[in-house]
């Protein structure tokens, strides 16, 4: 599903040039769930991001469900975010003055529909995180956790097959972080391929793979025991 061949990324300015990924191989299979983790700043946030789409790497190719995607155009790019990809973050990213089945709905108004099809879509999503009675409620009237969920529901609202999670349970306390896991193994049981950065070993031991960076290079990779993947 994800296929990252020797990746190379630079971030450099007028005075320096700093080594952020360096000769990442890596191939994440379709119905995996893959935790990565390891110090802060050792790359983990921008390995994500180039599997999403967000960003380009400095050298090495990336690859989509098959598709290289070096040579695609912004739009492109766009285009197969929307489809094939689902972005869940630590921060929440939702909109304060949006009710929250206005927040969940935002991926679906950059595709072909109907005002009525994208507001069944997102009540469909809301139930499947367990907030199918908070659809009128603000961003403001909600936990942390209830956050997150909806942050979950507008990712999957669009069902797309990759969902990459950014420190999901990393603002939340552990009743609410293991909430978070639940339903993304649940997710995961389904059929959704997800790959998650988390700072939490405990967290990262409920998913099927682990994956490690040290100074922007992977140290390790190895199978969870006991875990079952879809």
């Amino acid at each position: 599903m994800i296929r990252l061949n020797n990746i190379e990324k630079v971030y450099r300015t007028a005075t320096i040039e700093t080594l952020a990924l360096h000769k990442i191989d890596l191939t994440i299979r379709k119905g995996e769930f893959v935790s990565i983790m390891g110090p802060s700043g050792c790359g983990k946030s921008t390995l994500l991001n180039l599997m999403g789409l967000l960003d380009q790497p400095s050298g090495g190719t990336v690859e989509i469900d098959g598709q290289r995607v070096e040579n695609y155009r912004d739009k492109d790019l766009a285009r197969l975010r929307n489809e094939k990809i689902g972005f869940i973050f630590q921060s929440f990213h939702l909109i304060n003055d949006l009710p929250v089945i206005d927040n969940v709905e935002i991926p679906l108004l950059y595709r072909p529909g109907t005002g009525k099809g994208r507001r069944e879509l997102a009540r469909e999503a809301l139930t499947r995180v367990g907030l199918g009675n908070r659809v009128k409620h603000f961003p403001s009237q909600l936990s942390g956790g209830q956050k997150q969920r909806v942050a979950i529901a507008r990712a999957i609202v669009g069902r797309p097959e990759i969902i990459l999670a950014d420190e999901p349970t990393g603002n939340l306390d552990s009743n609410m972080g293991n909430e978070i896991i639940n339903i993304l193994q649940g997710l995961n049981a389904a059929g959704s391929t997800i790959v998650m950065v988390t700072h939490d070993e405990s967290m990262a031991r409920r998913t099927g793979r682990l994956i490690r960076l040290y100074d922007g290079a992977q140290v390790a990779d190895s199978r969870v025991p006991g875990f079952v993947t879809a």
